[in-house]
């Protein structure tokens, strides 16, 4: 039985991860390339599953096809709404083969393959097809990640539950390799800057376009060298740096401009959800107090299975 908060140190597994990281970049354009624009790029995203990473239906002419990355079997796994599926292995490959593969099981399928042929939100944006090089392919460190992933997200969708106003799923951003739950608001947002490598900077001024006050967990990198959870603000409040935050773990990056939580502090906690949840709320506060937010209409209560959200 899988450990619910297991370890993920990412030195050991930084090499699978780049390349699991291409992998889900190019199942997440598959869906990208053929469902329509919903707003802050949420129709792009991927969701985690008891098996691993998944598309969702995605309409490719007129049937529906997922993809996931299944990392109980360790397989792409590709089905139509007609009860076809294909598969394929997950095992050391280049990024070149993985692409070639996830094309043949859509083409199998009779769907549509036409997506955009490079990575986004990297600086090296090596053309998929030409990232020939071997990469590895841990399937215990991609096991314990995925169940590290199932905790999270249980927890990032509890969480979700006592706003009102308009609040993300819980889904991975493929592009930056980040499961991520972003409340809003409900006030625009000066326009973004942009300026992050190979994104389009209208992408980013769309879904930055309403305040947010946004949470998310990283494997690693990112400026960030370990497993990490994040919260930031945009626009960035007056006074949004340095106030008191649970749980004691935490802290304000200056270089990055977000608070962080070590993932290695949660997982070995004696209550890895409850102090979760404290970072998640403490630094969502700071943001929407520093921020003027109109809090006592946006929220309510944690969410109860089975009763009505009261409403103010």
């Amino acid at each position: 039985m899988r450990q619910a908060w297991p370890e993920i140190p990412y030195a050991d597994w930084a090499e699978t991860c780049a390349g699991l990281h291409m992998w889900s970049q190019i199942i997440g354009k598959y869906r990208l390339s053929l469902t329509p624009w919903v707003n802050h790029s949420w129709h792009a995203t991927l969701y985690v599953t008891p098996r691993g990473f998944s598309t969702g239906p995605v309409p490719d002419k007129r049937q529906s096809i997922t993809l996931t990355l299944d990392f109980c079997d360790h397989q792409l796994v590709a089905e139509s709404a007609s009860g076809a599926r294909e598969v394929t292995a997950l095992e050391p490959m280049s990024v070149a083969e993985f692409l070639s593969r996830a094309s043949d099981l859509v083409k199998r399928l009779g769907g549509t393959w036409s997506i955009h042929g490079k990575p986004n939100e990297v600086v090296e944006a090596i053309a998929f097809a030409d990232d020939t090089a071997s990469r590895p392919y841990d399937a215990d460190a991609v096991g314990r990640f995925h169940q590290a992933l199932i905790s999270i997200e249980q927890v990032f969708s509890h969480f979700r539950t006592c706003l009102l106003g308009n609040v993300s799923p819980a889904h991975l951003f493929w592009g930056s390799f980040d499961l991520a739950v972003t409340r809003f608001s409900g006030k625009p947002a000066p326009s973004h800057p942009g300026g992050f490598p190979n994104l389009p900077d209208s992408v980013t001024r769309e879904a930055y376009s309403h305040e947010v006050s946004s949470a998310g967990f990283w494997p690693g990198g990112n400026g960030a060298e370990e497993a990490m959870f994040y919260s930031y603000a945009y626009p960035v409040p007056d006074g949004f740096n340095g106030q008191e935050i649970e749980p004691e773990a935490a802290r304000f990056d200056t270089g990055l401009g977000e608070y962080l939580l070590p993932y290695d502090a949660v997982r070995t906690s004696s209550d890895p959800a409850g102090d979760l949840l404290s970072f998640l709320q403490s630094t969502y506060a700071v943001a929407a107090d520093r921020g003027g937010w109109d809090r006592s209409s946006l929220e309510c209560g944690l969410g109860v299975p089975g009763v009505p959200r009261v409403v103010p």
